[in-house]
């Protein structure tokens, strides 16, 4: 658990450092050319996926890559590696809703007040930003908001996969899934070549095999492993961690400054991500 919440927590901090040298579009290609062999060479042969559940695998694939990963690397380009890594960890908060609305999951009031207590810290997160012009502001507010609708379309994601995967398999649906929203992805990067030549550093090279290999791949049977291995509400307490790995390494790697309405933010959204998934945990 310590070791995954290690691994994720690093993801996008590790985003921001190849963002340093390469475009968004590149690099979440990047990503995804390494993870996508990895990821069917332990399903081709094994896991077949049955062709009546194709155009449902193919929407959660630009779903959750096309749409929710493209969208997490933009935002991040937008904004510190610490503000990103706080306003994706509402992830499991909008699973809760999502799984309410579409799995017809109740929400209890302990739940709603988390949601409600969450918000209000990425809102305080985002519009408590101090940049020096009003340019800068711009783009923390419109990268903030890239990573609110990553957060959003990959819990969607989630709870979608879970009616696939009790159909077809965990790994069959993640590998094919991946696969289609590469292919999604791949027009959109190759427009961005053509729009402007792109350089292939050792830094991006890097973060893409970080984020394929290790928070795609090794992440995902890590992930497969606990939930094998210990009850659900027990691995779910790994997102606890992640936000305090991200924001740790962000503030070593890039200096990030941790101002007094950053903290309070951070400590709203914990908040509420600790009321929303424990009462999770107690009602299942």
């Amino acid at each position: 658990m310590l070791l995954l919440a290690v691994v994720w927590g690093l993801s996008i901090p590790v985003t921001k450092f190849g963002l340093q040298t390469t475009d968004p579009m590149t690099l979440t290609a990047m990503r995804f050319a390494v993870a996508v062999p990895l990821l069917l060479f332990f399903v081709v042969g094994r896991q077949p996926m049955p062709w009546r559940a194709l155009p449902r695998v193919v929407g959660l694939g630009v779903l959750g890559i096309g749409v929710g990963q493209v969208a997490q690397t933009f935002g991040v380009a937008g904004t510190s590696a610490s503000v990103g890594t706080i306003i994706s960890a509402t992830i499991p908060i909008f699973i809760t809703v999502f799984a309410a609305l579409r799995l017809g999951q109740a929400v209890s009031d302990w739940q709603k007040l988390g949601i409600l207590t969450a918000f209000g810290g990425i809102a305080l997160i985002a519009f408590g930003q101090e940049p020096g012009a009003a340019a800068a502001q711009a783009s923390s507010l419109a990268g903030a908001a890239w990573v609110l609708l990553s957060a959003l379309t990959i819990a969607f994601y989630y709870v979608w996969s879970v009616e696939l995967t009790r159909e077809f398999g965990t790994a069959a649906v993640a590998a094919w899934s991946t696969l289609f929203g590469f292919l999604a992805l791949v027009p959109w990067a190759g427009w961005q070549v053509w729009q402007a030549p792109i350089q292939i550093t050792p830094e991006a090279v890097g973060a893409a095999l970080y984020l394929g290999v290790v928070v795609t791949v090794a992440g995902l049977f890590l992930w497969l492993t606990l939930l094998r291995t210990v009850p659900a509400r027990i691995a779910a307490s790994v997102q606890y961690l992640q936000p305090a790995v991200g924001i740790a390494a962000a503030a070593a790697m890039f200096g990030d400054p941790l101002g007094l309405s950053f903290v309070a933010g951070v400590a709203l959204v914990l908040g509420g991500l600790i009321l929303t998934v424990a009462s999770r945990s107690k009602a299942s």
